[in-house]
C-alpha cells in the first residue's frame, strides 16, 4: 500500500512537472502552432488589429512559400489567437489556455504593455517563448524574464528622440507641459518625454498622469492659460485623437504638439484629418527608410506594399514589429533545426538562439539585449522623429535620417 502510494506520488509529481513545463509528448503535427495574444475587442482594439495584420502576415507570407524551412524540409504555421480585450487578467488567462489547451510551441505577444507584462510571468511559469511586436514599458524588460523578447526598442529607449528633434528647431522651444494616461507603456513615455526635457533646459510648466479614457479638456485650457511652447502627451489610440480634438475645441494651438505612438497610425489622420497636420511623433519604422532584408521581404519599401495589398490599409511600426516578430521566430527555429511540436528542451534551445539573433529584415536590424535595462528588447533600431505631413509621416529627425525640414510652429487651427 505504502509502495502503490509512493509510487503514486512520484507519477503524479513527474505529469506536474510535464505540464508546467508544457511538454507535448501526445501530440504529434507537421506544423507549427503558434499562440497569439492580443486585444481584438475593448479600447485597445485598435492597436490590437495592428498587430493582428502584423502577424497574419508573417504567416500568410511564410505558408505561402511552404512554411519555414528546418533542414531541408517545410513546416507550415497556424496562428491560434486568443482575445485579451484589453484587460491585463484576460489576458494572462489567454496565455495559460493557449499553453495548457491548445498546446502552442510560441507565443506571439500582447498589444500594449499592461497585458504583456501580465502574460510574461505565465509564459515563464510554463517555459514558452514569447516575442511581442508592440509593447515599450521598460517595465517588461526591467523584469528579465527569460522567456519575453520585444522587436519594438522600450519607450525610454526611444523617447528623447523627439525631443531632442525639437530642441534643435528655431527658434528651440523653452516651455513644455507634459502628461501621460495611467498605464504601463503611457507613464514611462511622459517619463522619457520629461527626461528629455529637463535634460536639455527645457521648463517644464505642468507633469501630470491622467486617468485613462480622462475628458482632456480642463487639461487643455490649463495650457492655453500658460502658453506653453510644447505639449507632449504620452496615450493610446483615441487618447490621442481626443488630446487634438480637445485642443482644436478651445482653440489653442502650441508650437509644437508630440505623440508617441499612433500618430504614424492611419487611423490617426483619418480621424483628424487636417487637424493631424504637424503632429510630432516618434517611430522606428517607416515604409521608406532604407533596410535590407535576409528573410521574406528585401527591405521597408516592399513588406509596405505588400501590407498595403493584403489590408488596404498602410503599414505603421507596429504591425512592422509584429512582422519582424514572426520573422525572429522562423530564422531562429530554423538555427537550431527544432520540429514540431516544441519539446521543453527545443524551447530553452530556442531562446538561446533568440538571444544570440542578429538579422537583418525589411525592419531593420533584429538584436536582442542580453544584459542590463533592456534585457531581451531589440536594440539593433535607430529611433526616429516623425511629422504629419500632407497626411503622411515623414521622418524630420534626426538630420541624417530626415526626409523633410520639421514644420514649426504649427498652423493655428483656423488657418488649415
Amino acid at each position: 500500500m505504502r509502495k502503490s502510494y509512493v509510487m503514486g506520488f512520484f507519477v503524479a509529481v513527474a505529469l506536474l512537472g510535464l505540464t508546467c513545463y508544457g511538454v507535448y509528448a501526445d501530440e504529434t503535427r507537421d506544423y507549427f502552432k503558434v499562440g497569439v495574444i492580443t486585444s481584438l475587442s475593448g479600447d485597445l482594439a485598435t492597436g490590437g488589429n495592428v498587430t493582428k495584420r502584423g502577424y497574419d502576415l508573417w504567416a500568410e507570407e511564410v505558408n505561402r512559400l511552404g512554411g519555414i524551412e528546418i533542414d531541408g524540409k517545410k513546416y507550415p504555421v497556424k496562428l491560434v489567437y486568443a482575445d485579451a480585450q484589453s484587460e491585463p487578467s484576460v489576458g494572462a488567462s489567454a496565455a495559460e489556455r493557449l499553453v495548457t489547451q491548445e498546446k502552442v510551441d510560441f507565443v506571439l505577444g500582447p498589444y500594449s504593455s499592461g497585458v504583456t507584462l501580465a502574460c510574461a510571468p505565465v509564459l515563464e511559469k510554463y517555459k514558452v517563448p514569447m516575442i511581442t511586436g508592440s509593447a515599450e514599458s521598460p517595465l517588461i524588460w526591467k523584469q528579465k524574464f527569460l522567456y519575453t523578447f520585444g522587436t519594438i526598442p522600450p519607450v525610454n529607449y526611444t523617447g528623447s528622440t523627439p525631443i531632442k528633434t525639437l530642441a534643435s528647431l528655431t527658434p528651440p522651444p523653452k516651455t513644455a507641459i507634459i502628461l501621460g494616461s495611467n498605464d504601463a507603456f503611457s507613464k514611462a513615455t511622459a517619463e522619457a518625454f520629461k527626461a528629455a526635457a529637463e535634460a536639455l533646459g527645457i521648463k517644464i510648466i505642468k507633469y501630470d498622469i491622467v486617468p485613462q479614457g480622462q475628458d482632456l479638456t480642463p487639461y487643455m485650457a490649463v495650457a492655453k492659460a500658460t502658453r506653453p511652447d510644447i505639449i507632449a502627451f504620452g496615450g493610446h489610440d483615441e487618447e490621442l485623437i481626443n488630446l487634438v480634438k480637445s485642443l482644436r475645441q478651445i482653440n489653442y494651438t502650441p508650437k509644437a504638439l508630440l505623440m508617441h505612438y499612433g500618430v504614424t497610425e492611419p487611423a490617426f489622420v483619418e480621424a483628424l484629418g487636417k487637424d493631424a497636420e504637424g503632429v510630432f511623433g516618434a517611430t522606428v519604422w517607416t515604409p521608406t527608410i532604407p533596410t535590407h532584408g535576409e528573410v521574406l521581404w528585401p527591405d521597408a519599401k516592399s513588406y509596405g506594399e505588400a501590407a498595403l495589398k493584403a489590408f488596404n490599409v498602410p503599414a505603421d511600426y507596429t504591425q512592422a514589429g509584429s512582422t519582424a516578430a514572426g520573422i525572429a521566430f522562423q530564422v531562429a527555429l530554423a538555427q537550431i533545426k527544432a520540429t514540431p511540436p516544441l519539446s521543453y528542451e527545443e524551447r530553452k534551445a530556442l531562446v538561446s538562439a533568440l538571444e544570440k539573433l542578429h538579422i537583418n529584415t525589411f525592419y531593420g536590424v533584429i538584436d536582442f539585449a542580453e544584459e542590463g535595462e533592456y534585457y531581451h528588447a531589440n536594440v539593433g533600431l535607430t529611433p526616429l522623429t516623425v511629422q504629419i505631413q500632407k497626411g503622411q509621416a515623414v521622418i524630420v529627425g534626426p538630420p541624417e535620417y530626415a526626409e523633410a525640414p520639421a514644420l514649426y510652429p504649427l498652423k493655428p487651427w483656423n488657418e488649415r
